[in-house]
């Protein structure tokens, strides 16, 4: 048998998750990870709070989607360079 312990969060730190979650342009994954809950756990508190904000409300094709997934793309690609850099001084520091 398991000894997992179960976790009980507030009403108020359910609902400022949620609102963060739909407020914020990150993934409703990553507010989940920073927050320390997982992502299905977050998903039922947006869905329980902010069930409007789950439905689009612009379609989905449209110019600010567009520029909200670029940026987001363009942060990612940013970190994998910072990464592949300190990588590539690392191993330039051991062949030297």
């Amino acid at each position: 048998m398991s000894n997992r312990k179960v976790k009980t969060y507030t009403i108020e730190f359910k609902q400022s998750s949620a609102k963060l979650a739909v407020t914020t342009d990150q993934s409703l994954s990553q507010t989940a990870r920073e927050i320390g809950v997982s992502s299905s756990t977050l998903h039922t508190w947006v869905k329980k709070y902010y069930p409007k904000e789950l439905t689009p409300q612009r379609p989905e094709n449209s110019l600010e989607d567009e520029i909200r997934r670029l940026k987001k793309e363009n942060s990612k690609l940013k970190q994998e360079r910072e990464i592949l850099k300190k990588a590539a001084a690392y191993f330039a520091n051991e062949l030297s």
